[in-house]
């Protein structure tokens, strides 16, 4: 197996040489994205592996067929960028389901703490020798509520920390677990519920058709005067206008964003030096009590491993015609994508 792999960083190839050593696949890196415009440069590979803001549409996957591309690897969860249905009868997709649910949820609690004790300003007031707490003042989260939209593996470990500091959770998601809601000792209540009684807001669910924009306007106007929204999942879960401006208006208090729905010229690149061109985004970021993160939730030693081994062994797997546990596929007779979630 001739494997490209695109957007690689130096963390990628680490990884990705351990564990594919000894083994029969040869992996060349590339920095490009794989989009329509660098489709050319998977000619001659067996497979590709892509991330989370590479482009995999009914162009690119014709491009991939036509050079004789079997099988694209995500080295993530989400396949949001892929077009699944098209690719059905076309090229096998493998994903990693669950690559470190405890990194994403350690990082989205501490992001919290981060708004609702203002330690960034308060790291920036004793760099500079300032030692006053004027405009410090925070707030605690113990019997505060928390409204979790989407309650796969990484909520279920961020719902493990909230119960822990002494929140009520309350969550929703399209497909309830009530086995995890009776263990972990949580509530399904609907969307409008969420937005009504949560004082935090945390986005835990993949990003579809029919939940893009799902924190818009409307549904900030639903919500508590003060809530804070903390996202870790995908970018297009927020209409960023609408938030920017429901935190100047002081609607909404702050946000924690690991993700940015226009993220992908910029995320995971070095731009300190030629800027960028969003002013969408300039304008977030130099609102006070945002936080934004380049999509790092996930990046520990731990999920970096998982994320190579997984996807090594998805591999393995095809070459050796063994069921594919990890494969994402449209079904016909349900008209829906299926995950083995």
């Amino acid at each position: 197996m001739k494997l490209l792999l695109f957007d690689a960083k130096q963390y990628d190839k680490d990884y990705f040489d351990i564990y594919s050593e000894n083994s029969e696949i040869e992996i060349s890196y590339v920095d490009d994205k794989l989009t329509p415009e660098t489709s050319y440069m998977a000619e001659g590979y067996d497979g590709v592996c892509v991330f989370v803001n590479d482009i995999v549409n009914s162009e690119v996957i014709d491009k991939l067929c036509e050079f004789g591309v079997k099988i694209i690897v995500l080295r993530c969860a989400g396949y949001n960028g892929v077009d699944i249905k098209y690719a059905k009868n076309k090229i096998t997709v493998v994903r990693v389901p669950a690559y470190s649910p405890n990194s994403i949820a350690e990082i989205s609690a501490g992001m919290m703490l981060c708004l609702t004790r203002k330690i960034p300003q308060a790291i920036e007031k004793t760099k500079k020798y300032n030692f006053s707490l004027e405009g410090l003042v925070g707030f605690d989260l113990v019997n505060k509520t928390a409204g979790v939209i989407g309650t796969g593996k990484i909520a279920q470990q961020f719902i493990k920390i909230l119960v822990g500091i002494g929140m009520n959770v309350i969550a929703y998601d399209v497909f309830p677990n009530n086995d995890a809601a009776r263990e972990l000792g949580f509530k399904y209540v609907d969307l409008d519920t969420i937005y009504r009684e949560s004082d935090i807001i945390s986005l835990n669910c993949p990003l579809t058709k029919d939940n893009a924009h799902m924190i818009n306007e409307n549904s900030i106007n639903k919500m508590k005067d003060g809530a804070i929204i903390i996202n870790t999942a995908r970018g297009g879960l927020i209409d960023t206008k609408a938030l920017i401006k429901a935190i100047k208006s002081k609607k909404i208090y702050g946000a924690a964003l690991d993700v940015y729905e226009n993220e992908k010229n910029y995320f995971f690149n070095d731009c300190s030096k030629d800027g960028i061109d969003d002013e969408v985004l300039k304008e977030l970021l130099q609102l006070e009590n945002v936080i934004v993160f380049s999509h790092q939730a996930y990046l520990t030693k731990e999920a970096l491993t998982s994320i190579a081994v997984v996807s090594i062994n998805n591999i393995k797997s095809f070459l050796n015609g063994e069921f594919l546990k990890n494969e994402v596929f449209y079904d016909e007779l349900q008209d829906k994508i299926v995950d083995f979630r």
